[in-house]
């Protein structure tokens, strides 16, 4: 293997972070762009500070993950040696609206859910911090330039900064060939697909299906809710709930208060973001769209009382309405040794995101005449 190979990995959420790791840990230099605060993507964690100075935090994207395959157990099953996850045994099950009554309790123990520790971004922070990996957050990438007489890429920030120079490019931000991108920053999108043909019908535009998200916390338990997550059955807006510092690793202070994620459903979220519009919402609209799911959930008739704390944040294009990596599980150009990475090539899931990028990583190393075996 050349030792002077060196990747650029577009996006820092658990397919970036992944697959870098897998790539640094053969002695491949990578170097991680997102234009976050850090790690995470959709497995970001949010933290809020209250008026009295509390701190709350929120696993607002991803609740939790489970795992039905093989390769990814290996991965996973590291991840818990090192402490970066947990298991999360709770029990959940499903509330009709309708009929006001809990139903499907889902019995303890029968799918494993693994959460990261002390919050679903631990696993991307840890990744993004180990040897080899070069983590630069804050950092758009607004341009992709395949240069072929010198069979590498040029990459510069959405400001038109220079970012050097890459033996190969793995991106896991569906947006850097979507018109989506010029919506969300009225520029073309990084990767010209013009001159990439074979590419374009498959990445120009994949459908994603937003959600807002409600972080709520309450000082005193949810005393008529008798499980920590559950989905929605005939809601106008809202499809699950978990309680979020339920989760292993979550301290609370004071102990009994409890913060709760509620996700509202795409039909709800694509309605109010056809009025609103693609770019990011006002903080007047995020508040009408929390109170509006709050009612819902007070609607249940579970005495939900007012919570001390409650903001919703727009998950615009975040979960991936269909999957475009066929077999492969991930989108790969040999001839411009380009990696598309992500939920969106394998499954909406984090399981599907984690596969995706070991893939990803595996065409690399296969170029490198490097066993691919992870």
């Amino acid at each position: 293997m050349s030792s002077a190979a060196n990747v650029a990995v577009v996006g820092a959420g658990i397919s970036g972070a992944v697959c870098a790791s897998l790539l640094a840990a053969r002695g491949v230099a990578v170097t991680v762009f997102d234009s976050g605060r850090g790690a995470g993507g959709r497995m970001a964690q949010r933290r809020e500070v209250m008026e009295d100075g509390t701190q709350l935090r929120f696993d607002h994207g991803a609740p939790y993950f489970t795992v039905t395959n093989d390769e990814v157990a290996r991965v996973v099953s590291g991840w818990e040696t090192r402490g970066l996850v947990a298991e999360w045994k709770a029990t959940f099950a499903c509330f009709d609206q309708a009929t006001g009554k809990f139903t499907d309790f889902e019995k303890e123990g029968s799918t494993k859910k693994y959460v990261g520790v002390p919050a679903m971004n631990s696993i991307c922070k840890s990744l993004c911090l180990e040897d080899g990996v070069a983590a630069k957050f804050g950092v758009t990438v607004g341009k992709m330039d395949w240069l072929q007489e010198r069979s590498s890429w040029s990459l510069a920030s959405l400001d038109g900064k220079d970012l050097g120079y890459f033996d190969y490019v793995v991106a896991t931000d569906k947006n850097v060939a979507s018109p989506r991108f010029s919506g969300l920053t009225g520029r073309p999108p990084p990767l010209d697909l013009s001159l990439f043909p074979r590419l374009s019908v498959m990445v120009q535009d994949i459908p994603a299906r937003p959600c807002f998200a409600l972080m709520v916390a309450f000082s005193e338990p949810l005393a008529m809710v008798p499980v920590h997550g559950f989905s929605f059955n005939n809601s106008d807006s809202l499809s699950w709930a978990f309680c979020d510092s339920s989760k292993p690793g979550r301290a609370s202070a004071p102990p009994n208060r409890q913060s709760w994620v509620l996700h509202s459903t795409t039909e709800y979220a694509s309605k109010v973001i056809d009025n609103m519009g693609p770019r990011k919402p006002s903080a007047d609209a995020l508040a009408k769209v929390a109170e509006e799911l709050l009612r819902e959930f007070q609607a249940t008739g579970l005495s939900i009382p007012q919570p001390i704390f409650m903001k919703a944040h727009r998950w615009g294009a975040a979960f991936p309405a269909i999957a475009i990596g066929g077999d492969d599980k991930c989108v790969w150009d040999e001839s411009t040794k380009l990696a598309i990475c992500g939920d969106f090539c394998a499954s909406s899931s984090v399981e599907g995101a984690v596969l995706s990028a070991m893939k990803g990583a595996s065409k690399i190393l296969g170029c490198l005449n490097y066993p691919s075996g992870l």
